[in-house]
């Protein structure tokens, strides 16, 4: 049981000049873990201090979320499913540790209930994939962020659904999280400098066992839901002067598209200029790869 008197004694420490006090009484707080948050937050908006304290509050409440989602995400990569959703939840509550849940899961839920109203057994794929695409892009209004392509933003699922506007990865997550409620064998395809999906003729809990040979068609989220073939990646592949690589045609695991989330993330605050971000990325994928 957590001592309060302990932590109200260690938080009012917390702007001791002598820098060895303060990273001992910091460790300290940081072991107590997130039930030491409240505590911290409440000192920070109704105690006026100074700005190093404030500034080291917000360093040990920062650092205890961080630890915190690192933890979750290290349970969710052990994890038998690997529920894609509670994946890209998990990295936006990196940047939004206080998120609501709840906004992101109505979302899908209601959007599922949308669309299955307009399912029924006897469509086609690329029908089914045409009510899809206009209840995402044309009633809810999603669309590839094209002004601010590079912008991390576009990576947090909360902000997407909120903004309609994302990235290649995070407009076929959205895409794919709701394919799969309903049934349709959609995959993931993790091509170079872009993001895809693939229509296969069977429905499979792993994705890397959909065979080659069962994918029907392919789907650009970032452009609306455009169907191509396997020949237009051969084409895209060839202009980036790479070699054809099975990987580039065939599905990949929910724990690859997280890392690829990551890995654009990394990229974007890079760009940014922001080294701690970028290294604080670099560890939740050593997370996921562990």
């Amino acid at each position: 049981m957590t001592d309060n008197r302990e932590i109200q004694a260690l938080i009012r420490l917390l702007d001791d000049p002598d820098e060895l006090i303060y990273n001992h009484i910091r460790e300290k707080l940081i072991d107590f873990g997130i039930e030491v948050i409240p505590a911290l937050e409440e000192v920070w908006e109704h105690e006026s201090f100074g700005m190093l304290f404030q500034n080291r509050i917000e360093d040990i409440v920062h650092q205890i979320q961080f630890e915190d989602i690192l933890h979750q995400i290290s349970n969710w990569k052990h994890s038998e499913t690997h529920d894609l959703l509670q994946g890209i939840i998990l990295i936006a509550k990196y940047q939004y540790p206080d998120l609501d849940e709840c906004v992101i899961h109505t979302f899908f839920d209601r959007t599922f209930q949308e669309i299955w109203l307009e399912l029924n057994n006897n469509l086609t794929a690329l029908e089914k994939i045409r009510i899809i695409n206009h209840m995402l892009f044309e009633e809810h209004g999603f669309t590839g962020n094209t002004t601010n392509y590079h912008s991390p933003q576009n990576s947090f699922i909360n902000h997407v659904i909120e903004t309609k506007r994302g990235n290649p990865i995070s407009l076929a997550i959205i895409y794919l999280i709701l394919a799969q409620r309903l049934n349709i064998p959609i995959y993931g395809v993790n091509l170079p400098r872009h993001f895809i999906l693939a229509y296969a003729d069977e429905f499979v809990f792993k994705p890397e066992r959909v065979e080659d040979s069962s994918i029907m068609f392919y789907i650009n989220p970032f452009s609306k839901g455009t169907v191509f073939s396997k020949r237009e990646i051969e084409y895209f592949i060839k202009q980036l002067k790479l070699p054809s690589l099975p990987e580039y045609f065939q599905p990949c695991s929910n724990v690859q598209i997280i890392n690829r989330v990551c890995n654009n993330l990394i990229y974007s605050y890079d760009k940014l200029g922001y080294e701690e971000k970028v290294n604080e990325i670099k560890r939740i994928l050593d997370v996921l790869n562990e």
